[in-house]
């Protein structure tokens, strides 16, 4: 149930008649994913049972939990029906109007992803790439491209006196490893001679 208001009365009467053998009552609303009782229901259901509630609504979240769980159940055998919805998937037409939940649900988490980069890339071609500002200029790189060659700096003591973070500077420098590696050898040829 939804409310504290609310009484499981009619709910409860439904599932007698419709000749439930146990009864579980969750006092939460299914918007909390901590319901005892559901859980302590698919614990309680065997192969070959039938898992019955009052409506679709009582029972899960939202239409993808909803297909979730109920995929479960067929995974382990079990049948789904909600009295109020009159949807049994221990029928084929019940299975039917279940799957056609699930396409439905399908498409339009697709036209929701479609949305999305349809929008992204609207705002890619004014301009707006989105994400984080940058927090390197060339000025920045450039300085750090001079200090990289000289072994006395480390990585992270650059980073922290240009007021960037190590990471910042791998990658915003892809030649980073040449630039030390040719600093050092170069100092090393220097002392051979």
């Amino acid at each position: 149930m939804s409310t504290g208001g609310q009484k499981l009365d009619r709910q409860m009467d439904a599932l007698n008649e419709a000749g439930c053998r146990r009864i579980f009552a969750d006092r939460k609303s299914s918007k909390n994913d901590l319901r005892p009782e559901l859980q302590a229901c698919h614990a309680f259901l065997n192969t070959g049972d039938t898992l019955v509630v009052p409506s679709l609504d009582r029972y899960g979240r939202s239409l993808k939990d909803l297909i979730n769980m109920v995929g479960e159940l067929r995974n382990r055998e079990i049948g789904f029906t909600s009295l109020h919805e009159r949807l049994d998937t221990t029928t084929p037409g019940g299975r039917l109007v279940f799957h056609v939940f699930a396409a439905l649900a399908e498409f339009i988490r697709e036209l929701i992803v479609a949305g999305t980069r349809e929008g992204l890339a609207a705002a890619r071609a004014r301009g707006n790439v989105g994400g984080r500002p940058s927090v390197v200029d060339e000025k920045i790189l450039r300085m750090a491209r001079d200090m990289l060659p000289n072994p006395e700096n480390s990585i992270t003591a650059i980073a922290k006196m240009l007021g960037v973070s190590p990471g910042t500077l791998y990658n915003h420098i892809p030649d980073l490893q040449e630039l030390r590696a040719g600093g050092i050898a170069h100092q090393l040829e220097g002392a051979e001679r």
